[in-house]
């Protein structure tokens, strides 16, 4: 099982983001994952109760806390994850595990599951959440990831750009989905992840401009703007 790990987050603009960049390419590796131009895109569904509970938890700051989300990489829908992620004293994990595209599409529609589709736990974890708290798809976050690791420690920072929110929650297979960006033109997010310690090379490159740690969520970011907006009612459910 998973393990929680250390998550430290930080809004970046983008001189600090190129600096930041420049002074732990010596000592990191970008994710193999990436294409040919350093990156890849995330965009994840996320999922809520019928009162908005998970949103309303992150306000508050509520502890221990979680989320449902679906996510594809770069609008391929041959890879279809549902991950839980979890909050507990300020570090984070996240559980995971596959499923196909008929189930994808079932989760997408809001339909009820059956407790009997598959064996994997976090399905039925999902199943149970749906059942007794109306869990319900509700938002799109999509955003570019420019991801570093260091093996050692098992670290990775990343830097999230371009994050955007969409509530046409029929396209999240699609290649591409209509979205609107949720933060100031120039800003993104950074974020450092780490199991027991953090490298001080690393420690010190994210000093740049002191920045400052935030309690940063890009879910709750996503859902602000799209309630602002006035699409409370069923988060663009179709």
């Amino acid at each position: 099982m998973s393990e929680y790990r250390h998550e430290h987050k930080y809004i970046c603009s983008e001189r600090q983001l190129v600096c930041i960049q420049n002074r732990i390419e010596p000592y990191m590796s970008l994710d193999g994952n990436v294409g040919s131009n350093g990156r890849y895109t995330i965009r994840s569904l996320y999922f809520d109760t019928y009162d908005n509970a998970c949103y309303r938890d992150n306000l508050a700051g509520v502890d221990p806390r979680e989320k449902f989300r679906l996510r594809i990489y770069d609008g391929d829908a041959s890879f279809i994850r549902l991950e839980l992620k979890q909050k507990r004293h300020g570090m984070t994990r996240k559980l995971s595990c596959p499923i196909d595209e008929a189930l994808c599409r079932k989760l997408m529609s809001g339909e009820p599951l059956q407790p009997d589709e598959t064996d994997e736990p976090l399905y039925r974890k999902l199943f149970l959440e749906q059942s007794t708290r109306l869990l319900q798809p509700k938002v799109i976050v999509e955003y570019e990831r420019i991801p570093y690791v260091y093996r050692d420690g098992n670290v990775r920072v990343t830097f999230d750009t371009n994050i955007r929110s969409s509530v046409e929650i029929g396209g999240f297979l699609e290649k591409s989905v209509a979205a609107r960006p949720v933060m100031g033109t120039g800003y993104h997010v950074l974020e450092v992840k780490f199991d027991e310690f953090i490298p001080d090379f690393i420690h010190h490159a994210v000093q740049t401009d002191r920045l400052r740690q935030t309690a940063f969520s890009k879910y709750c970011l996503c859902r602000k703007y799209n309630l602002k907006a006035g699409l409370s009612g069923n988060g663009g459910l179709m």
